[in-house]
């Protein structure tokens, strides 16, 4: 069967490419793609303990199965910009009007 694979930020950098369409066999889950994608691209294995992933648009786990046509969507850990905790008590960084942290 057919699934279209979607690929974010570092994940995207590392293939090439933000999509790709994928064949895998019947009653195949998240995880068998993930696997399969690795070998294909070995640069991205290191991310599969911390790749979060979705199946047609909702967050999903590696064990979901996957149906004909379904999307399978891979997004890398993100992480900001540290700031340091005093400065986040004060609410701004010197220089800066506010400061939106992101956990």
């Amino acid at each position: 069967m057919r699934v279209t694979v979607r690929l974010f930020a570092r994940l995207r950098d590392l293939v090439g490419a933000s999509e790709i369409e994928w064949r895998v066999a019947e009653g195949s889950k998240v995880s068998d793609v993930w696997r399969d994608l690795a070998v294909r691209f070995p640069s991205i294995a290191a991310y599969g303990g911390s790749v979060s992933c979705a199946v047609n648009a909702d967050y999903a786990k590696m064990n979901a199965a996957l149906s004909e046509g379904d999307e399978v969507a891979f997004l890398p850990p993100v992480s900001g910009g540290a700031i340091r905790l005093a400065e986040a008590r004060r609410g701004q960084r010197q220089g800066d009007d506010c400061v939106s942290a992101h956990a």
